[in-house]
């Protein structure tokens, strides 16, 4: 399994920007994915971005456009840029890792809350 540490949680007004980054340690960056998922009160944890490479990125409907995943493979670490972010984008943010070719996200980070004001 990976170990997964994020950060750059807050809150933010409609509109604002926020970076997350998820610090990754104890498997070779070449073998595994990232991802972030979320997870607003009384919904199901849904993904909302993974990166493998620059040239292999995943975006859910409701952020394409708006986010941008990325990925420091030296640094085995991997950031999601989150920009006019809304009110509905509130939850907790968990950066999560599946191996290479897997389908089971078996590692996950312990959260960080995003609060968008309106």
């Amino acid at each position: 399994q990976v170990q997964l540490v994020e950060s750059g949680g807050g809150v933010v007004q409609a509109g604002g920007s926020l970076r997350l980054s998820c610090a990754a340690s104890g498997q070779p960056s070449s073998s595994f994915v990232m991802g972030w998922f979320r997870q607003a009160p009384g919904k199901e944890r849904e993904l909302v971005a993974s990166v493998y490479t620059a040239s292999s990125k995943y975006y859910a409907e409701s952020v394409k456009g708006r986010w941008t995943i990325s990925r420091d493979l030296v640094k085995n670490a991997a950031y999601l840029q989150m920009n006019s972010l809304k009110p509905e984008d509130t939850a907790v943010y968990y950066c999560a890792a599946k191996p290479r070719g897997g389908t089971d996200w078996n590692s996950w980070g312990q959260g960080t809350q995003v609060t968008v004001s309106s």
